[in-house]
């Protein structure tokens, strides 16, 4: 089992909305929107099942419990759409507490909604999570 990512007293955040997107703790409820969601971005995501969807949410679900990652659905404000996903996972950087990694669905990649997500999530993880230091793979500064 892995270690919890946050200390036992930390009251983990439900998530937050915006006027673009609601985030949300991702479960297996999400399953059908998120897998739509993937399967839009094309690449190695296009071969992913349902079913295969389903196991993976389901981890991700046990994993917030445990509190060792946390993983949150990007929804529409309106709740009909992912529009993506947030994970919060141990970092693998000496000297950092957290890696932060996100993505948009492929038809919002020219909307400008992933770097609005991006700053969003930047503003939620400094004000609302009890790191000191966190990592944004992937992402240039």
């Amino acid at each position: 089992m892995n270690d919890p990512l946050v200390p036992a007293d930390f009251d983990v955040p439900s998530g937050f909305e915006t006027e673009r997107f609601v985030l949300r703790p991702l479960t297996i409820h999400h399953v059908v929107k998120d897998y739509d969601a993937m399967v839009s971005r094309g690449g190695e995501h296009v071969n992913l099942t349902l079913e295969q969807n389903l196991m993976d949410l389901g981890w991700h679900q046990v994993e917030f419990q445990r509190r060792s990652s946390f993983t949150y659905t990007v929804m529409s404000t309106d709740g009909t759409r992912c529009l993506g996903c947030v994970y919060i996972y141990p970092s693998k950087t000496e000297g950092m507490d957290a890696d932060i990694y996100l993505w948009v669905r492929g038809d919002e990649q020219d909307t400008g909604l992933d770097g609005y997500l991006y700053d969003s999530v930047r503003r939620w993880i400094d004000g609302a999570w009890c790191f000191n230091r966190v990592a944004y793979p992937r992402r240039a500064d």
